[in-house]
């Protein structure tokens, strides 16, 4: 049951990415660096779940994830911290009425209540060991993977091989683009 479990988990991680790539390539709202941070967390939690479901169900595994979740989390509640003051503005349009970051902050909590359960629910059952993956499982490593390479394709692009800009406005790499 704990591979479903992880499979669902990166296909929502997947879908975090998608959103926020979608508004980063269709709306022209280039990520801050603040925004990269936790984006790199999301894409270290979803491989700790690949981890997971490649080599099996491991504690280490989901250790992985636990620490991301903290770290890149701590870097939303930075973000949103920034913006909570009135007047200060924030960054990036609204979903369903927050912010990304606040959005962040929210999932990366939701994935640490996933991870303590699972780790429980693993630990108190039998240890899962690795398995040949379905097609539904396949799929969630294909999207998952795509969305990673592209993340870091636009990244570059973004940044170059430097540190992001606090407000970037276009592409380093692409002059003229937005």
């Amino acid at each position: 049951m704990s591979r479903l479990f992880d499979t669902l988990a990166l296909y929502g991680i997947s879908a975090v990415l998608a959103v926020a790539f979608y508004y980063q390539l269709v709306l022209g709202e280039l990520p801050c660096p603040l925004c990269a941070l936790q984006r790199v967390g999301f894409l270290v939690a979803g491989v700790g779940l690949m981890l997971n479901l490649r080599t099996g169900t491991s504690a280490a595994n989901y250790g992985l994830v636990l620490l991301t979740a903290v770290a890149a989390g701590s870097a939303s509640l930075r973000q949103i911290a920034l913006h909570v003051v009135p007047g200060t503005g924030s960054y990036g349009s609204a979903l369903f009425g927050m912010h990304f970051y606040t959005w962040a902050f929210v999932a990366y909590g939701a994935l640490i209540v996933y991870v303590g359960v699972m780790l429980f629910a693993v630990t108190a059952g039998r240890s899962v060991h690795a398995a040949r993956l379905n097609g539904f499982q396949v799929g969630a490593f294909g999207v998952f993977v795509a969305l990673a390479a592209a993340n870091v394709i636009a990244f570059l692009l973004e940044c170059g091989l430097g540190p992001c800009p606090d407000d970037p406005i276009g592409y380093l790499l692409l002059p003229g683009a937005p």
